[in-house]
């Protein structure tokens, strides 16, 4: 499939252009809600090269349900290893709206799914990171053997008035060494952003965020990162929130 080119692409430049992710969080009073994670890649398009597998002829605007295309390829993702097949069940809840326009420079890559319990999305990030490689498997073909291992994981939770957001190194050596290719990309990733932007049940109470933004109704929280910043320092960047009872 052309598009799931042009994604694994996507994630390819991240690391040499700058990029705009918004993380976006909707709470309901029963700890339900609903999530979605935006890759803005606007100013990025001009950055992909036009080749013959990325190039598009016509705008595309379409929605991948992750749920209908594992179990309609479950025979060849069968086939791959437990560490493979377990990346790809983690895009099991989620669906992928793609929305690509070369000639208005439009390209948006937004996954997005409902949960009971927010504990049940930890990890997106990387979920959708995974999302590219799920492309082969698309087009009938074997996964590309080593993938990428995972160096962090975002833990959530949300317990009556208090919600938390948390990664953890899972490799520390490992994850000083993918430093240096930061390091060689930051020039380009210095303008790169990451929003949070979570809207609750109840007005926000106290947060450790100083930083952070609200709506009138003191509801929605907002909180833009330096994302080169947060890659370097990724558990930094811990989020607290109480809300009012």
């Amino acid at each position: 499939m052309r598009l799931f080119k042009i994604l694994s692409a996507v994630v390819i430049t991240v690391l040499f252009a700058a990029c705009n992710f918004t993380e976006e969080i909707y709470f309901n009073e029963d700890g339900s809600g609903k999530m979605s994670i935006l890759f803005d890649g606007n100013e990025m398009m001009q950055m992909i090269p036009e080749t013959d597998s990325t190039e598009l002829d016509k705008a595309i605007d379409s929605t991948l349900v992750f749920k209908d295309l594992l179990r309609e390829k479950k025979d060849s993702i069968a086939q791959l290893s437990p560490e493979e097949q377990a990346k790809l069940k983690r895009l099991e809840p989620f669906s992928l709206r793609m929305q690509v326009d070369p000639e208005v420079g439009v390209m948006n890559f937004n996954m997005f799914t409902d949960f009971k319990k927010v504990s049940e999305v930890n990890d997106a990030f990387n979920a959708f990171q995974n999302a590219s490689t799920i492309g082969p498997i698309a087009g009938g073909k074997s996964m590309p053997a080593g993938a990428t291992e995972e160096l962090t994981t975002v833990n959530y939770s949300f317990d009556k008035n208090k919600f938390k957001r948390e990664t953890v190194i899972l490799n520390q050596e490992l994850f000083e060494k993918s430093l240096d290719s930061l390091a060689s990309a930051e020039m380009f990733l210095s303008g790169s952003t990451y929003t949070f932007k979570y809207h609750f049940p109840r007005r926000v109470k106290a947060t450790n965020i100083e930083e952070a933004t609200f709506s009138m109704d003191g509801k929605t929280m907002v909180h833009e990162v330096n994302f080169l910043e947060m890659m370097k320092d990724p558990e930094s960047m811990v989020i607290e929130v109480e809300l009012e009872k």
